[in-house]
């Protein structure tokens, strides 16, 4: 028995048929806006790969561009087909290819879903990639005679200026590591031995940071050395002079920027997909109402158009018998390119 059997009119075919003309081209300009989205999302990104320990948020920009050059692909050959359908003569070529085509469409809806939740997901994967990559990225700070690390301190200084953090989880970060390049060491300064010599790995540790994580409407000078000591410095004490640094750190400000975008975008994707199920729906009910007219000679006479030819449940069974039967198939026809590649026995070897 079909589900969601729904009676058509000739009127309402030809309706049915210019509507979803119309949708697919506006899908086409949403397949626009996710390639625009991806390649928007993946510039952003790559400003920031310095700081990211790895690839693996390229996956969902990448599936934004394919799913945009693929929407404008797909919208525009549907199109094509609801135009050509209020003529019989060429829907006639159309027809066979309809079904395929259809699965084709379930798929491509699937995958736009997937991608829809992914945009939600991304949080976990990008706070961990961050933190390895923000982790790395101090490290380095020094190393600007490096060949390849040189750019590291301009990057990570733009990035605590631009989103007004300071470290990797906050400001106390950069007392556990040497951001000090060694030439702007005086070594035969006792402190800097001292200091050197009371670590294990022989680094220079001080509670100092750099000029970029300093706020600028602080009312005082910003104090970036001896920042925890409050005898060093006259009326101070760190732990309310909130406004001397920015004490937010660079993984939370970048999560938070990242995941904003993330959402909005997994939004627009949420409602692209809603919007191409609508367009899979309707091809489906032009497809089978214009299978179901009685008289073809006859284009003016009633139809009936369904989503389901049978219940779910048996939709569900056939479509598991015809993947079998297409793996048996293949078995057989592999069998027999064997038994074709085998070589007749010489009757001398007998």
């Amino acid at each position: 028995m079909a589900i969601m059997k729904i009676k058509f009119s000739p009127k309402k075919r030809v309706k049915l048929a210019q509507g979803l003309w119309l949708i697919n081209w506006g899908s086409v300009l949403a397949g626009v806006v996710l390639f625009g989205l991806g390649i928007f999302l993946k510039m952003e990104l790559r400003k920031r790969s310095e700081v990211m320990d790895n690839a693996e948020s390229y996956f969902v920009p990448n599936s934004l561009i394919l799913i945009g050059i693929a929407a404008c692909g797909l919208n525009a050959f549907t199109g094509k087909i609801c135009y050509d359908s209020l003529d019989p003569a060429k829907y006639a070529k159309w027809k066979p290819m309809l079904k395929p085509y259809l699965m084709i469409c379930v798929l491509f809806n699937i995958f736009i879903f997937f991608i829809a939740v992914l945009c939600f997901l991304m949080r976990g994967s990008l706070e961990s990639t961050l933190a390895q990559g923000l982790q790395n990225g101090m490290r380095h700070y020094k190393d600007t005679d490096i060949p390849g690390r040189c750019f590291m301190k301009k990057t990570i200084d733009l990035l605590q200026i631009e989103f007004k953090c300071c470290g990797n989880h906050g400001f106390r970060d950069w007392f556990e590591i040497q951001w000090i390049s060694n030439r702007y060491l005086d070594f035969t300064s006792k402190e800097v031995k001292d200091r050197i010599k009371s670590n294990v790995d022989g680094k220079f540790l001080m509670d100092g940071i750099p000029f970029s994580c300093c706020n600028p409407s602080s009312p005082r000078p910003c104090i970036q050395h001896q920042v925890t000591n409050n005898s060093a410095h006259y009326s101070y004490d760190y732990q309310t002079e909130e406004l001397n640094l920015w004490t937010q750190g660079c993984r939370e400000a970048l999560l938070h920027y990242y995941t904003s975008m993330m959402n909005s975008m997994g939004a627009i994707v949420f409602l692209i997909w809603i919007l191409e199920m609508t367009v899979m729906v309707g091809l489906r009910y032009l497809h089978t109402s214009l299978e179901s007219i009685a008289n073809p000679d006859d284009p003016e006479c009633e139809s009936e158009g369904w989503l389901l030819e049978k219940s779910l449940k048996e939709t569900l069974k056939s479509l598991l018998e015809s993947m079998k039967s297409f793996g048996k198939l293949n078995q057989v026809e592999a069998e027999s390119s064997e038994e074709h590649g085998k070589t007749p026995a010489d009757p001398g070897d007998s």
